[in-house]
């Protein structure tokens, strides 16, 4: 995959850094940590800029998450519903669970994205319940570009940095990773104990 990924980028330029980043966030098997740093090695021997792979990095970014978003809407908290009040006992899954998701979302929604964009495999996710909580789409575009153009203005200065090292990134993105899901996950059990406690509490 690594090798058509930059094919593609070789040859059709900007307009293939735009298309790889756009399938990266529909598709995270396609890992920004290769497209990135391959296009800012790119600048070093073509006559592509800097600038011009930040930008189109971002707006194939961009046209990604407004994919998933949309995506999202199309499963919003009333379908959720739904399902979850005709299979929601196979799962012990409440109506209650989802409003409460759902109103947390909406309170911390626009800082986990902004986050969000800089994890990798979860900054391509996270559009998709921005959708389903319905956040207001410019303020969601407007944390989307921020996360977005941190993340890419990184990762393409490294790949010009490192010239043709540039696949030298990828073992300290693997760390990167492992570290991040390691937070992710410890912060995740701890929510899941004090939700548990809380409601053994109110029993």
């Amino acid at each position: 995959m690594e090798n058509w990924i930059t094919n593609i980028m070789e040859q059709f330029g900007y307009l293939g850094i735009l298309l790889m980043m756009a399938l990266e966030n529909l598709f995270p098997p396609i890992p920004s940590e290769i497209v990135l740093p391959f296009g800012g090695f790119l600048t070093t021997y073509t006559n592509i800029t800097v600038w011009g792979v930040v930008i189109a990095a971002t707006i194939g970014s961009l046209l990604g998450a407004v994919i998933l978003y949309w995506i999202g809407t199309l499963l919003d908290v009333d379908r959720l519903e739904r399902i979850i009040k005709r299979w929601g006992r196979i799962a012990r899954i409440k109506v209650e669970d989802v409003h409460k998701a759902d109103a947390w979302f909406d309170k911390y929604g626009y800082w986990t994205v902004l986050i969000g964009r800089m994890v990798p495999v979860v900054r391509s996710l996270i559009s998709i319940p921005a959708g389903m909580s319905n956040m207001r789409f410019g303020l969601f575009m407007l944390f989307t570009v921020i996360g977005t153009l941190i993340w890419n203005s990184i990762l393409i200065t490294v790949g010009v940095i490192l010239g043709e090292s540039w696949h030298d990134i990828t073992s300290f993105m693997d760390l990167y990773s492992d570290i991040v899901y390691f937070f992710l996950a410890v912060i995740f059990a701890i929510l899941l104990y004090l939700y548990f406690r809380k409601k053994r509490q109110r029993r």
